[in-house]
């Protein structure tokens, strides 16, 4: 799904956030591609019946209605290679006063499985995991004694591989010399570091599309793991930052993600940042070379001029979406621009939500 599929995707399921009802009266059915409908319209009928069950009079019609409303739909539905999602009920209008509404959304990816819901909101959590990101991150975490190599995918941490070392304690034997034992502990110290590196690269070097590399420990262990270049080259300029941890085990990894937090996050902006950066530039240089306001901009992408298309998140859905049609009917570059940070939020707020990089000098 492309940046702006999965924006206008997000937008609806924001809309359908906002809908209550009254008591348990939103209906969510998720229908897999291979759900026979006559097997979905049986088990509605047996809810239907459950539902005089309902003590409340105005909650068991408007279930009851809602079920009805499904029933209907589902005699014309078409269902997709993806399924298919339905969401009915009894929306609160305020002064007393409910509508039955019903929402059919084509989902982004495979529903895989049947799903029935009745709660006084729509169950959007599948859908809303359909469009997390799911870029892939390496991750260690590492102290003297131990360390753990995993991968964050969307959401997900995956622990993949958990060592302990052979480093002695800070005190030494019987016996040896202060200087002797320091020197055989950081032989130790360097091995366990070299065999961290090696089984990182050998576990992370093969993976698709890693977007970075997270490092968490106790100061000095991850700065001096750090500045050794342990890892192969290719995943040392991957490393987006080191960051402090109470735990190398698998509940380190969850930490490291949560302490990591900004840095994931800005991923995205970095490139929105970029362009607007690049706007304000032509602007104050080059103004020839830029354009903004719907009116402007619609103008540039009827004669062909705009090479990239920005947009505010703030821009509502109708007006993106015809702007959209025409950048792309040209070929144009189209990127959304969140609102942020401070040049995100001028897009919106000093340029009315949409401007465009144009791809010659246009008076």
């Amino acid at each position: 799904m492309d940046r702006i599929k999965k924006y206008e995707f997000r937008k609806a399921l924001d809309e359908l956030k906002k809908y209550t009802g009254r008591g348990t009266e939103l209906i969510s059915v998720y229908i897999p591609h291979d759900k026979q409908i006559s097997d979905v319209t049986s088990h509605l009928r047996e809810e239907y019946g459950q539902a005089m069950n309902i003590k409340s009079k105005s909650t068991r019609t408007n279930v009851q209605s809602s079920l009805d409303s499904i029933a209907s739909k589902l005699r014309y539905l078409f269902v997709g290679e993806n399924g298919v999602v339905i969401f009915c009920g009894a929306i609160d209008k305020g002064g007393d006063k409910t509508n039955i509404e019903t929402f059919i959304i084509e989902p982004p990816e495979k529903v895989l499985s049947y799903i029935y819901h009745c709660d006084s909101s729509f169950f959007l959590e599948p859908l809303e995991n359909m469009v997390v990101d799911k870029d892939t991150y390496g991750l260690i975490v590492l102290d003297r004694r131990e360390a753990t190599i995993g991968v964050l995918r969307g959401k997900v941490v995956e622990p993949l591989k958990h060592l302990t070392s052979s480093v002695p304690g800070k005190i030494r034997k019987g016996g040896q010399s202060s200087v002797r034992f320091q020197r055989l502990r950081e032989i130790a110290i360097n091995d366990f570091y070299k065999r961290i590196g090696e089984h990182a690269t050998r576990i992370l070097l093969p993976v698709d599309d890693i977007k970075g590399i997270l490092i968490g420990g106790p100061s000095p262990t991850k700065d001096e793991f750090l500045k050794g270049s342990y890892l192969q080259y290719e995943l040392q300029n991957r490393i987006l930052g080191a960051f402090d941890v109470a735990y190398t085990d698998e509940s380190g990894l969850s930490e490291l993600v949560e302490k990591a937090e900004e840095v994931l996050e800005g991923m995205d902006l970095v490139t929105e940042k970029r362009l607007m950066i690049r706007f304000m530039k032509l602007l104050a240089n080059d103004d020839q070379m830029v354009t903004y306001g719907e009116r402007e901009v619609r103008k540039k992408l009827e004669q062909g001029a705009v090479d990239t298309l920005l947009f505010s998140v703030e821009l509502d859905t109708e007006s993106m979406h015809d702007l959209v049609d025409k950048a792309e009917s040209i070929g144009a570059g189209v990127e959304v621009i969140s609102s942020d940070f401070e040049e995100g939020a001028q897009l919106n707020r000093a340029f009315g939500g949409v401007a465009a990089i144009l791809r010659y000098r246009s008076s």
